[in-house]
């Protein structure tokens, strides 16, 4: 779930060759914890052992080192110390731990690819019909949004993904070159969550973070009618080596999409939406008066 994008990525220069890959769907393996276990594993079935054979060896139970090997757990110090004496002793296990990290607590999974390219990206444009995209929430708005998830979060992931919301949205004033356009239904803004007091305060957070002259929402009014964008929330961004590319989200999944025919559909859609959508100053407008409604 992103509800708007949840969570960070790293900021590698490999994102964008490798954007036209399919959206990674374990919920919590990082790839470097699943390329770690995957060439022990190759290492281990190369030298012979089997998988009980070598949780002797290294004194890990089997369940362990099946665990490691599907990229599930974290591969101990010493259990890479053992398993690298075990399977060659040329230091690559050892040397590769290194760069091992575990998954982005916070950031759905299917959304991870996705928000490293957003994190380099030289534009980025939004449409949202569900809620206050992720980059203009407020933290009481984005804490109801992820209380509200099913199945509960713990707690202690529920500040996870607090931080990592809060975290996203330094891009907004971070990086004041880069345009950053929203469109938003009206509706989104009217959906009521906790009292008055936390209301306003979504509406002086947005109104606040889209005041920059690199930041632009739009407001579709409820009195647009239909419009080009109907199949969903959309977004949109171009890397620093020009390449555009889409993203599109439902329910427990998202779709990152780098052909170029249906992505140049895409900007088309959401650049008829612009001219169908209130402009920035009557967006604006149309916020304080529901501010002022309160």
């Amino acid at each position: 779930m992103t509800h708007g994008g949840m969570g960070m990525g790293n900021d590698n220069g490999d994102d964008e060759e490798s954007a036209g890959c399919g959206i990674d769907r374990e919920p919590d393996p990082s790839d470097s914890l699943r390329t770690w276990g995957a060439v022990s594993q190759a290492l281990r079935e190369h030298a012979g052992y089997s998988r009980a054979e070598f949780a002797d060896l290294v004194r890990f139970s089997k369940h362990t080192v099946e665990s490691v090997e599907l990229g599930r757990r974290m591969p101990d110090v010493t259990f890479v110390e053992r398993a690298d004496e075990l399977l060659g002793n040329t230091g690559a296990l050892r040397r590769s731990s290194k760069y091992v990290t575990r998954g982005d607590v916070g950031l759905a999974a299917w959304f991870r690819q996705w928000a490293r390219l957003e994190k380099v990206a030289v534009s980025l444009c939004t449409y949202e019909c569900r809620l206050v995209p992720g980059l203009l929430q407020s933290e009481d708005y984005a804490r109801a949004v992820f209380e509200g998830t099913v199945p509960v979060a713990p707690d202690e992931q529920l500040e996870s993904f607090m931080a990592k919301r809060m975290e996203r949205q330094r891009m907004l004033w971070e990086r004041p070159t880069t345009p950053f356009s929203f469109i938003v239904e009206e509706h989104v803004f009217r959906r009521r969550f906790g009292g008055s007091e936390q209301m306003r305060e979504l509406f002086d957070h947005v109104l606040e973070l889209s005041a920059p002259r690199n930041v632009t929402l739009q407001i579709v009014p409820l009195g647009a009618g239909l419009h080009a964008c109907l199949d969903g929330p959309l977004q949109l961004l171009e890397t620093p080596k020009g390449r555009r590319l889409a993203y599109s989200e439902g329910q427990q999944n998202g779709r990152l999409i780098s052909d170029a025919k249906e992505v140049r559909l895409l900007h088309q859609r959401y650049d008829t939406l612009r001219s169908q959508a209130l402009n920035a100053k009557e967006s604006r407008c149309l916020l304080e008066r529901l501010r002022g409604e309160l």
